[in-house]
């Protein structure tokens, strides 16, 4: 029975790639020199470290580049608050998104079930697979998931015929 995995999951050694450069790139600029200004990538958390939030947000936008020249899509990343540390420096925290939360996932089955295509959809684990008869069909369930999950960065993997 023809059957794909619907997945949330970003290319790691890329973000990493994508966390050295930003790092390279601070290392080198002008109105960087003599500040605390910083990125950390450690598991799936990018610590971004800066004298004040504008310094921050530059140093945001240097990463997102970075992820998009190294085609990782942005959604992947989960912006935390801002955090005072010591003196007049902060930091920002941002999760590497990893997997299909429950929520979601449920969000998705309850979207196929609800659009009348001959296609079932099941939650497993931090994936939901959908599995229907013919071709056509796992390709309509894969546009409509696509077009009305427009906020999670998904990809469709394991297509099976």
């Amino acid at each position: 029975m023809p059957s794909f995995d619907t997945v949330c999951e970003p290319d790691l050694p890329e973000v990493r790639n994508a966390v050295d450069n930003t790092a390279k790139e601070i290392s080198t600029r002008f109105d960087f020199k003599g500040t605390a200004a910083a990125i950390e990538l450690k598991e799936k958390d990018i610590t971004l470290t800066g004298d004040a939030e504008f310094q921050l947000t530059q140093i945001e936008d240097i990463l997102r580049n970075k992820m998009t020249k190294r085609s990782v899509d942005v959604r992947f990343l989960d912006k935390g608050a801002v955090q005072k540390i010591g003196g007049d420096k902060v930091k920002q925290v941002f999760k590497v998104k990893s997997g299909i939360e429950t929520e979601q996932a449920k969000k998705i089955t309850r979207l196929i079930k609800d659009s009348k295509l001959k296609v079932q959809a099941a939650i497993q684990g931090d994936a939901v697979r959908v599995t229907g008869a013919k071709r056509d069909d796992l390709q309509a369930a894969m546009a409509l998931i696509r077009k009305d999950m427009a906020d999670l960065p998904l990809s469709f993997n394991n297509f099976r015929d």
